[in-house]
């Protein structure tokens, strides 16, 4: 039997800041990309993301952005290369971390 893997952005919610209804995403999906802290999430979130999706089934998957919560990642940030490759590094490490 075919399986498609249906993934999801989850973990966007940060301090008091609620968006969307994880609980009700993981439902249907079987992965999903944690938010990783900088364009979206926090720490708290990206653990009970995580834990969420562990109980759910769901494969755990990194979300990282620019570091630009305000702009929601969306606006270009000029980078050096290695910068950007430690940013990166950074996020997948939190979520890797905080997945344990």
């Amino acid at each position: 039997m075919l399986r498609i893997d249906l993934n999801c952005d989850l973990g966007e919610s940060f301090g008091h800041y609620a968006f969307g209804d994880d609980a009700a995403v993981l439902a249907s999906v079987s992965s999903a990309n944690v938010a990783c802290g900088f364009h979206a999430g926090d720490p708290s979130g990206i653990r009970a993301t995580c834990a969420a999706a562990a109980e759910a089934g769901a494969a755990i998957g990194a979300h990282p952005g620019y570091r630009d919560l305000a702009g929601f990642g969306r606006r270009f940030i000029d980078y050096d290369p290695g910068e950007l490759a430690d940013e990166i590094i950074y996020q997948v490490g939190a979520v890797q971390a905080l997945a344990r």
